[in-house]
């Protein structure tokens, strides 16, 4: 067998694998419910509010004191 000829099927077969893996990790995977009430407050707590941070006042600039 050539090189080139043996290089493709290579790659056949890797493109193969990965398609097959890809195939049933994807029909493997259940759909992810809604979150709870709860768990949704716990991580507003733990990560924070989506919403923008008030505006930093006059005088409140971010700056080292030197």
């Amino acid at each position: 067998m050539s090189r080139p000829v043996l290089v493709m099927v290579l790659v056949m077969v890797a493109a193969a694998a990965s398609a097959t893996t890809f195939y049933f990790v994807q029909a493997n995977a259940p759909a992810s419910p809604e979150m709870s009430e709860v768990q949704r407050i716990t991580r507003e707590k733990f990560f924070g509010t989506s919403k923008e941070p008030p505006p930093i006042e006059k005088g409140q600039e971010m700056r080292p004191r030197w």
